[in-house]
């Protein structure tokens, strides 16, 4: 499936190849911190099939839980995450699926890091709904 995202702010823009079927949900403690939420939901797209168009992102450097440095791509001016690689050979990008166009059409497959979920993220359907804030 062909994809494009960008930042909130449009500095970063890109498209890519990825594969729908592939979208997980991460419930890692990083995962939340990371993005001052319950967890992060990504899909992978191979190197050769992402690109960037515009800017340039901002790289923060965490190391995970296997001792792996992982580069954390955001935009620089708005700080909306772009993706996670490999630091030194990125062969994979693990893009943000927020950030996304087309990120209805991406329906998370599985869940990974179940240990660190937050209680609450499995029965959403029980609490109170609003269509507008």
């Amino acid at each position: 499936m062909k994809i494009h995202g960008r930042c909130h702010c449009g500095e970063l823009t890109y498209e890519a190849e990825v594969d729908p079927a592939r979208v997980s949900i991460c419930h890692c403690i990083d995962c939340q911190i990371l993005t001052g939420t319950a967890y992060r939901v990504s899909v992978p797209a191979m190197a050769a099939d992402f690109h960037l168009l515009s800017g340039a992102p901002r790289i923060y450097v965490k190391t995970a839980e296997s001792g792996n440095a992982r580069a954390q791509a955001f935009c620089g001016t708005c700080g909306t995450p772009i993706y996670a690689s490999d630091l030194q050979h990125p062969a994979v990008y693990n893009l943000r699926t927020g950030a996304i166009a087309e990120h209805a059409a991406l329906k998370p497959r599985r869940q990974i890091w179940c240990r660190s979920a937050l209680d609450w993220v499995q029965n959403l359907d029980s609490m109170e709904m609003h269509e507008k804030g």
